[in-house]
């Protein structure tokens, strides 16, 4: 169960590499985390994950998943589940994509949908099921703010951020009283392994940043997280522009 503060004692990340999951993971087991489910495709990468959460004397599994076979997510969660209560589910898949050869390339460009989106709206509904059979528990789902509005630069990527920000939002309404919470996180450019080597946009964070926006996040019961923080005043202009103003604004 999670203590008083809202932080879990079980976790688990779907996409276990993501190095902002792992930030988090991280940052959880140095405040009351002690088991660690790390959901990901078999490699050395998740192992090696694992193998160092355990240094921090967390209890960590590791549990084949696949965004993109969604016909398995409901046994590879309901094998997590099975082995006792999860307090937080952190749904962190996702890839970037290359806009300009997926636009050329239109099964790469389903490919990034298939992942940020469909496959998150399975896992998002078995994870979402299984806390409201137990009665308890947190989602947490990593959005971005692009999907906030589609930019030419990354209108692909940002589609599908918009379509899984949309469904998480919906899924918060659909159990709210339930006892299952569910808190979408916006974070701005990350600078991270995914971003290496991309133009660093303005206000930039970190997985650290990001981290500890959803420690507080979790603490707050909040619904929506912004990081940083600034980022939810910006974007509500950004969002209002005009079309064509917005179209020529190098963003």
């Amino acid at each position: 169960m999670k203590d008083a503060f809202g932080l879990p004692q079980s976790l688990l990340v779907l996409g276990g590499t993501s190095q902002i999951a792992l930030t988090a993971a991280r940052r959880l087991i140095a405040r009351r985390t002690r088991t660690v489910w790390l959901a990901g495709r078999p490699s050395p990468a998740l192992e090696t994950a694992a193998s160092q959460l355990r240094t921090l004397g967390a209890d960590v599994h590791t549990v084949p998943f696949d965004a993109l076979d969604p016909d398995a997510h409901e046994t590879a969660l309901g094998k997590v589940f099975a082995e006792g209560d999860i307090d937080m589910v952190l749904l962190a898949f996702g890839i970037l994509g290359d806009q300009a050869h997926d636009e050329r390339d239109p099964a790469s460009a389903v490919r990034v949908a298939q992942t940020n989106y469909t496959g998150a709206v399975s896992a998002g509904l078995h994870a979402a099921r299984a806390l409201q059979s137990q009665g308890h528990g947190s989602l947490v789902v990593l959005s971005s703010v692009a999907g906030e509005r589609a930019r030419r630069a990354d209108f692909i990527y940002g589609s599908s951020k918009a379509g899984l920000d949309a469904f998480a939002q919906g899924l918060g309404d659909a159990l709210h009283g339930t006892g299952v919470h569910v808190m979408v996180v916006r974070p701005g450019f990350v600078r991270s392994k995914m971003t290496a080597g991309l133009p660093q946009a303005p206000m930039a964070t970190t997985p650290e940043a990001v981290a500890a926006a959803v420690e507080l996040g979790l603490r707050r019961r909040s619904e929506t997280v912004w990081v940083p923080g600034a980022l939810r005043v910006v974007m509500a202009g950004l969002r209002h522009l005009p079309r064509g103003v917005f179209r020529r604004l190098p963003v």
